[in-house]
């Protein structure tokens, strides 16, 4: 059974997230868990990213 209040409704549970044109990456949200433990936790931890003019993530 699937925890939903538990799951990163970013990625939706599979730590990894995709642009428009199929790059994968690790989820900014959960760090790639799939599971995010405290919401408030989370929210605290929001960083901005930088992106590329395409507007891709930059590791």
């Amino acid at each position: 059974m699937i925890d939903r209040e538990g799951t990163c409704r970013a990625c939706e549970g599979t730590g990894m997230l995709a642009d428009d044109e199929g790059w994968q990456y690790g989820c900014s949200v959960c760090h790639g868990n799939g599971f995010i433990q405290n919401t408030m936790t989370a929210q605290k931890e929001v960083r901005v990213l930088d992106v590329d003019h395409n507007n891709r993530l930059l590791d």
